[in-house]
């Protein structure tokens, strides 16, 4: 799995999770708006209120942006910091010094981001800003910092620097636990890659033994890989997913393995019994990946199961329109172009021409009509494929 986007998938979450810890937060500004409302700091009721609504505004954007209008944008998470400390500013202004401490707030939401330079940037704005909060309570409340200092040189040490000091000594706990959560997703991503390797290398072993005993070449597994990439692409999938869709692919007819080798070469019409029993490659193909961890192989046994179900109804198993999976609807178009334009020791290979008719020819009824349209918009691809991968050897 690709690191950045691990990383994007995370900030996504912690996105949702900062908006629900923010309403915590309001809910607690109100409490305290309710209590303060009672006691007198130098300000008149009005300008308290003021300053209480203006944070509650701050605070209650992110919940409006992540879970009334449901934006993903990765620039949120500096919205979320920017109005915590903005927040941190008003209280230990205008209510009370002692709010200043909730400046390791905005650090802690850096640090679920696991975002160092955020953590690094974050400390250095609230070490100027304990400062800032000193000196306009020093001049705005006519030498008025906190109760316990007598002037601001006491203030300065007591007020200011040991703050500063725990924010710093916060700041190297947030990195190093962002470091270690690093080198935890470093690992976790290359087990997935080893993980993905094994699969592609064990999915196309399986399907060349597939092909080969049905006397076909491995070049039918490409080709088919390589179109599910184009319909995948298309359809507006993810590149990792679209790249597990192509390698899963493969596998669509690993089920043949199970089924007689005088019924898979029989050059003659299928008897009924026999048709049966063809058929129901599908099945032992489920069955085969039904156990097997792993996104690609749980792709790869959707596919093995459905890659001959028919939009209208009349496949194998019976199962009509969106009944069937889409990646599997994407497959049947697939698996028959190739099956149709390719030369086999009981058949010539139809024509592009004679393929493309009989493709759309069938939209509704063997196919998902969607699905052909992609076909047909990305035709061209389809024939470039079939040239660049041609069969080397018909038994």
């Amino acid at each position: 799995m690709n690191r950045d986007l691990l990383i994007r998938r995370n900030t996504i979450e912690v996105n949702k999770i900062a908006s629900q810890v923010l309403r915590i937060t309001i809910l607690f500004l109100i409490s305290l708006w309710m209590f303060t409302s009672t006691k007198y700091y130098g300000y008149d009721q009005t300008a308290i209120m003021i300053v209480f609504v203006s944070c509650i505004v701050l605070l209650a954007v992110p919940t409006v942006l992540v879970d009334i209008l449901h934006m993903e944008h990765l620039w949120i998470k500096y919205y979320v910091v920017v109005c915590c400390i903005i927040v941190v500013l008003l209280l230990g202004t205008f209510i009370s010094y002692d709010f200043i401490i909730l400046l390791i707030f905005p650090l802690l939401i850096a640090t679920i981001y696991c975002d160092k330079k955020l953590i690094i940037i974050v400390s250095g704005i609230d070490c100027v800003s304990v400062f800032i909060v000193l000196f306009l309570r020093y001049f705005i409340f006519e030498n008025i910092i906190g109760e316990e200092y007598q002037n601001i040189a006491e203030a300065l040490v007591y007020g200011g620097f040991l703050r500063m000091v725990m924010i710093l000594l916060t700041t190297l706990f947030a990195y190093y636990i962002v470091e270690r959560n690093t080198v935890m997703l470093d690992k976790t991503i290359d087990a997935n890659k080893d993980l993905e390797n094994n699969q592609r290398e064990l999915i196309f072993a399986f399907s060349e033994l597939s092909e080969s005993k049905s006397k076909m070449t491995g070049e039918h597994i490409r080709r088919v890989a390589e179109y599910m990439k184009v319909l995948g692409t298309a359809s507006g999938f993810s590149v990792e997913y679209v790249d597990k869709l192509s390698v899963a692919a493969m596998m669509h007819d690993i089920g043949k393995l199970m089924i007689p080798e005088e019924i898979l070469d029989k050059p003659d019409r299928l008897t009924e019994e026999e048709y049966g029993i063809m058929k129901s490659h599908v099945l032992y193909g489920e069955a085969l990946l039904s156990k097997c961890p792993g996104d690609i192989m749980q792709i790869a046994k959707t596919i093995a199961l459905q890659h001959h179900e028919r939009w209208d109804g009349s496949g194998y198993l019976g199962m009509k329109g969106e009944e069937i999976a889409y990646i599997s609807r994407l497959m049947a178009v697939c698996d028959v172009f190739d099956a149709l334009t390719s030369e086999r020791y009981y058949k010539g290979g139809w024509s592009l021409e004679d393929t493309y008719n009989e493709i759309v020819k069938n939209s509704g009824t063997q196919f998902d009509p969607d699905v052909v349209e992609l076909f047909k918009e990305h035709f061209v691809e389809f024939e470039m494929i079939l040239k660049s991968i041609p069969d080397h050897q018909i038994y």
